[in-house]
């Protein structure tokens, strides 16, 4: 079974940019979970090649606001996007994964993320925002 989540404010971690990435992710996850109702193979790899870039691009600009805010957590941050990085080029792949497998993986990990982002970001990034 699919897994799909809705983004909420509570998700938001202060920052509109990564914010908008954080749902744009979402969004792909659950268009995902489409295909899949659809059994849309194709439709399901080309959108899964745009969530990977969408990721990479997120990361890299995620990683640049938390060190121009002092993340006090940094190195935590950059071992889990390292961990993402090598899943991805490694393991994530409709090769090693079913779609079913891979659109729930990556569904729950985008949500484990958003959630800890949501949690420990925001008090960095909305200071950084204040100042």
């Amino acid at each position: 079974m699919a897994n799909r989540m809705q983004w909420e404010p509570r998700h938001s971690v202060g920052n509109a940019s990564l914010d908008e990435q954080h749902q744009a992710v979402l969004a792909r996850c659950n268009a995902l979970a489409d295909c899949l109702d659809e059994a849309n193979d194709r439709r399901f790899d080309e959108i899964f090649r745009e969530l990977m870039a969408l990721a990479r691009e997120h990361f890299a600009a995620e990683e640049a606001l938390l060190v121009g805010c002092g993340y006090p957590e940094l190195e935590d941050y950059r071992s889990e996007r390292e961990e993402f990085d090598y899943l991805s080029a490694e393991i994530i792949t409709t090769e090693n994964f079913d779609r079913n497998e891979l659109q729930t993986f990556l569904a729950l990990w985008w949500a484990g993320h958003i959630l800890g982002a949501a949690r420990s970001h925001r008090a960095c990034l909305e200071k950084q925002l204040a100042a």
